[in-house]
């Protein structure tokens, strides 16, 4: 019963690691611990025991390899035991990829997967459980985009900077990542749904909350205004007199602010016990736009009906001082949420300044004449407008989240160039090899209605061993087994704790992932004609790569929907 639980179990890389650790540690494990010292020698983690190959080069001859400095650290003079050796052979396990051999070779002990085995594994069920995340987590996140709220007037494309504009499409992503990790998810602030900025985000197929334009706030923000001037850190007038005791500076400043309401910031920091805050925070004046930002992060926590409730700030560097004390004034107000700042490095445009408003009319101006000039005339009509909105849509979200969030994104603003449909340059070379997955699908089809291919048949009647192309078990063994796993990093970056006010994600990831795809596929179409002749000797093979091709679709529609990004069936 239990083989079969684990040949229906996910394949998947970590636990595939972990079990060829397990393996090559044994007893060691349990004696020595984890990196503890033994005399002069130091035994390593186990995830570092094995590395998986990625390259095409090494997976000729390998695809999960223990190197000779690793083997030295365990074993004298790098020898493997024969037991251990057939512990790592026999390798089992839930989710465990099958293994087919492995040797020790120069480089050290190299494993190779069964690969026809895993093949069968991962496509006979149409892939479907490859493409959603490991697991399912609870709780209500809450994407605070500072860039969107009125300060006071609502904010428009043409006074937003590219740096603000990098923070609502970094939201926008966050947002798909963390539902399809099973969060709850919304966002702040709640725009008008006349607005100009509105219209803006719908251009780049981003869909924020609205509310009528006459809508108001006004019964939170009293409540807010009321918590904070009740609350155990706001900063009385003795202590106020004190401060300003202090140099002729500060009692002008609060001369001009006189009567109005502070907050003790660094107090409320320290007396919670919140790490990471800046130490200069100090005391803040309570002001209009403070508390509406406030009562909107309220409105926003308002229908979260789990416990735990994640507000995660999405801001510049810029701001991210300004974000600190909006947090702090919303703890002293009393909300008790977990607060995080995912910071944005600035945008840089050498030579030029560009509002967002100019950024996007930029790019897809060059999006329609680089179309007109590949494809002519046929460029025109309600089909080629969404087909530009799209890539256009592509070109920007590739551009400004394939950087990792903390570092500055520098652009290429010339007029002429820019956007190129040839070429890896992110959205447009991703959307571009999308399209011939549905082109070529298309073109089987109509093969099909022609007489000239059968349908496809059901998996049990295939050899998988047919696919010995080393195109085909890279796409497979880069893209199609890792993506679950690569899915779930946002919600386990979320999630840790100790790590202060600021959370690192690798949101530059899903992006990187489709280039890289993108970049492995079409050298794979390049080279393999996979509709062939139609002949009935072939046809196992063809299918076996259409079961393949099939899958890796699906996938792009998978990692493209994390960006918001409908796939383009035609080009």
């Amino acid at each position: 019963m239990m083989e079969n639980i684990e040949e229906l179990s996910p394949l998947r890389i970590t636990p595939t690691v972990r079990a060829l650790s397990s393996a090559l540690r044994g007893k060691r494990e349990d004696v020595h611990g984890s990196s503890r010292v033994n005399g002069d020698r130091v035994f390593p983690e186990p995830e570092k025991l094995w590395f998986k190959e990625s390259s095409a080069k090494n997976l000729r001859n390998r695809d999960f390899l223990s190197p000779t400095t690793m083997l030295n650290t365990l074993y004298a003079d790098g020898q493997v035991p024969p037991a251990v050796m057939s512990r790592v052979l026999s390798l089992r396990g839930s989710g465990v990829l099958p293994v087919a051999g492995g040797e020790v070779m120069g480089e050290g002990l190299r494993v190779r997967v069964d690969r026809a085995v895993t093949f069968r594994a991962v496509l006979a069920g149409g892939a479907a459980e490859y493409l959603k995340a490991l697991s399912q987590r609870q709780g209500c996140v809450v994407l605070n985009c500072p860039a969107l709220h009125p300060k006071p007037n609502t904010p428009s494309p043409d006074t937003m900077s590219l740096g603000q504009l990098r923070t609502v499409l970094l939201a926008d992503h966050m947002g798909a990542l963390l539902r399809r990790q099973g969060y709850a998810v919304s966002f702040c602030p709640t725009l008008p749904e006349d607005s100009d900025i509105i219209s803006f985000l719908r251009a780049l197929g981003i869909d924020w909350p609205t509310a009528p334009g006459n809508w108001t706030n006004e019964e939170r923000e009293e409540k807010i205004q009321d918590s904070l001037e009740k609350s155990q850190y706001r900063e009385r007038e003795m202590e106020r007199g004190r401060r300003a005791s202090g140099g002729g500076g500060r009692k002008a400043e609060e001369g001009e602010n006189e009567g109005a309401l502070r907050i003790n910031l660094k107090q409320v920091f320290q007396e919670e016990g919140l790490p990471g805050y800046d130490p200069s925070l100090g005391t803040c004046t309570v002001n209009r736009d403070g508390v509406s930002q406030l009562a909107q992060l309220d409105l926003s926590t308002a229908d979260c009906t789990v416990a735990m409730v994640t507000a995660l700030h999405v801001t510049s560097c810029q701001d991210e001082f300004r974000q600190q004390q909006i947090a702090m004034l919303w703890r002293a107000s009393g909300a008790k949420h977990t607060q995080r700042h995912l910071v944005c490095g600035p945008v840089k445009t050498p030579g030029s300044h560009l509002t967002a408003a100019q950024y996007l009319q930029l790019r897809r101006g060059q999006m329609k004449e680089a179309s007109e000039m590949k494809y002519g005339d046929q460029v025109e009509g309600q089909t080629w407008e969404d087909i530009i909105k799209v890539m256009t849509s592509a070109t920007v979200r590739f551009e400004l989240l394939s950087t990792v969030h903390t570092s500055p994104v520098t652009l290429d603003v010339k007029r002429e160039g820019g956007v190129s449909t040839k070429g890896p340059r992110g959205g447009v070379f991703v959307m571009y090899n999308c399209a011939r997955l549905h082109t070529l699908f298309d073109s089987y089809e109509r093969g099909v209605e022609k007489g000239l291919y059968p349908e496809i048949p059901e998996d049990s009647q295939l050899d998988f061993s047919a696919l010995k192309e080393e195109g085909e078990w890279l796409l497979l063994f880069n893209y199609l087994i890792p993506f679950s796993e690569l899915l779930e990093q946002s919600g386990q970056a979320l999630d840790s704790e100790g790590g202060g006010a600021r959370v690192n994600i690798k949101t530059e990831q899903i992006c990187k992932f489709l280039v890289s795809l993108s970049k492995d596929f079409s050298s794979y179409y390049n080279r393999v004609h996979v509709l062939g002749e139609p002949l009935p000797h072939l046809f196992n093979q063809m299918f076996c790569r259409l079961y393949l091709l099939r899958a890796l679709r699906e996938l792009y529609h998978s990692a493209l929907d994390t960006l918001n990004l409908p796939p383009i069936r035609q080009l």
